[in-house]
């Protein structure tokens, strides 16, 4: 049975979107146990609503909670009895499989290292999001973890991302790709001129050179590799587009008669193609190189993100990614706290 604790006071919509992911997973999954972390009169009335195996779910009580706005390392210091640090101390204390919160960003990211901590050799945790693309999906690492990063993070990130992608998505020997402003090896900025050549150097990583922008979309490799300012303008602009398509889309067919009686034809072709694309499938984006699974999802996640977040959770524990990622860097013990 793998455990997941579950921030139920994270996000736009919580604590009933979070509480009915939950709730989804374990229907779904009958080796979930999900521990759901926030104020428990609540998290219980939302419960009430359901029903579900209750030995499957558990509520653990949290007095507090972390807004987006709040300093990161000051709310996880002074908030020991919110969602966020009791979570991360669930996972830390091996408590918990997995940790998922669509709370703030600052405070799991600060939560993840100081708390769970990193694995020994890891220089800096990614956040790593899968996105829809016109082949399938890729790996878009990292996302906003790393603003200011190295190039030896860079490297890592490729390191790490091949290794999710081969063994969570099934895919042999990953394509990987840095992300930059031409396909020529002397374009980019410095950071991106240092990294490539070590890259190309990188032994167990397929890297295919760099990767525009515009070729994202269409899948042109595995493993998108970026540091995080980048890879978050990326991110917020796929998923702005997407939605503005989408509504687009729905905006034409229903301009006059003929475009509707158009759409009610292609209706179900049309909605099985913008399935693909909707993010929410795929699950949250995990914290790599922790010495616990941590998840962060979208703010505004839905109960379908929160419970394919959940589910992602036993395909990575039940591949050892943590254990792979330390035995590729090199490491045998955990960083000490």
């Amino acid at each position: 049975m793998i455990k997941v604790a579950v921030d139920a006071m994270g996000g736009d919509n919580a604590p009933g979107e979070i509480v009915a992911g939950a709730v989804e997973a374990v229907r779904e999954k009958s080796g979930i146990q999900v521990a759901l972390i926030g104020r428990e009169e609540l998290v219980k009335a939302e419960l009430a609503k359901y029903t579900y195996n209750q030995e499957q779910i558990q509520v653990v009580n949290a007095t507090e909670a972390i807004a987006t706005e709040e300093p990161p390392v000051n709310a996880i210091r002074r908030k020991k009895d919110s969602s966020i640090v009791i979570g991360m101390n669930m996972v830390k204390k091996k408590e918990a499989d997995a940790f998922v919160s669509a709370g703030s960003s600052g405070a799991i990211l600060v939560g993840g290292q100081v708390i769970v901590g990193r694995i020994k050799g890891v220089e800096r945790p990614p956040l790593a999001p899968l996105i829809p693309t016109e082949r399938g999906v890729s790996l878009l690492i990292d996302c906003g973890a790393n603003v200011d990063a190295r190039s030896s993070h860079l490297v890592q990130f490729a390191q790490m991302g091949s290794i999710y992608m081969e063994h969570v998505l099934g895919i042999k020997n990953p394509t990987v790709a840095i992300v930059n402003i031409g396909a020529e090896e002397e374009k980019g900025n410095a950071l991106v001129k240092e990294t490539f050549p070590l890259l190309k150097e990188c032994p167990g990583i397929n890297f295919i050179g760099s990767i525009e922008a515009r070729e994202i979309p269409h899948g042109g490799a595995d493993v998108i590799v970026s540091e995080a300012f980048v890879g978050n303008v990326i991110l917020k602009l796929y998923e702005g587009l997407g939605d503005t398509l989408i509504k687009k889309v729905k905006s034409g067919m229903m301009m006059n008669l003929r475009s509707k009686i158009g759409a009610l034809l292609v209706k179900p072709a049309i909605k099985e193609t913008l399935k693909s694309f909707d993010a929410s499938k795929y699950g949250g984006a995990p914290l790599l190189g922790l010495n616990g699974l941590v998840v962060k999802t979208h703010g505004n996640a839905k109960r379908t993100e929160v419970r394919n977040s959940i589910i992602q959770c036993v395909t990575f524990k039940e591949q050892a990614i943590n254990e792979k990622i330390r035995e590729s860097l090199g490491a045998q013990k955990d960083i000490p706290q």
